[in-house]
């Protein structure tokens, strides 16, 4: 699975308008798309902060797509956007949270030494993910990553947003921990939250494929 992530800026004030010219527009341009297989939509009205993950079954209809809706998106968006940021992952492990109109999310964004990805997505499925899995209020977490520029983002959903407050300290512990595992090569340079908008993600785990 493979993922297009934009990262939008906006006045607070206009991040309702936004989010109803994607909720208007988003699903059917998406849907025209060989391989679309979901779609999260995050806000921070209070900064005025925007995050979308389009799912993709692989990394050449995530190309494809991006080629085709590229200046769609930029004409939807340009009446809000102080920027945009476009980044292609991977989706090296993940699981599927329920479809959501609501709830909290919380992202970990990292960077790392190339020839440390591997070490990091084995953290993340001994480590992260199976305690992650234990917090109250846990809906869905994934790790994307760019494997040739040595980013990563860790994104776990929570039922609520109080459940995003009260695991604030967990989910602290379970970070250290993983870092302690991954000892050096990989350094968090952001911690962010937001409210789900919309969630409608992927139904297949790479985790739990035979031999992954």
């Amino acid at each position: 699975m493979f993922v297009r992530s934009l990262y939008i800026t906006t006045d607070p004030a206009d991040v309702g308008p936004a989010l109803d010219v994607i909720a208007k527009s988003v699903p059917g341009m998406m849907a025209e798309q060989p391989g679309f297989d979901g779609i999260g939509v995050f806000a921070d009205r209070t900064l005025g902060k925007i995050l979308t993950g389009s799912w993709w079954e692989t990394e050449q209809a995530l190309k494809d797509s991006d080629e085709n809706l590229r200046d769609r998106r930029t004409e939807m968006l340009a009446r809000f956007v102080s920027t945009i940021t476009t980044m292609n992952l991977e989706a090296a492990a993940f699981t599927r949270p329920a479809a959501a109109t609501s709830g909290g999310f919380r992202l970990q964004r990292m960077a790392f030494a190339p020839d440390h990805a591997d070490r990091l997505v084995q953290a993340f499925k001994e480590v992260g993910l199976p305690r992650l899995q234990e917090l109250d209020g846990f809906q869905g977490a994934s790790l994307l990553l760019e494997r040739n520029l040595g980013m990563a983002g860790v994104s776990v959903i929570f039922q609520d947003m109080d459940a995003l407050a009260a695991s604030r300290g967990p989910q602290a512990a379970i970070r250290r921990a993983a870092f302690e595992q991954m000892k050096e090569g990989v350094q968090l340079i952001a911690l962010e939250e937001f409210e789900v908008v919309e969630l409608d993600l992927p139904t297949s785990n790479p985790i739990k494929r035979p031999g992954y």
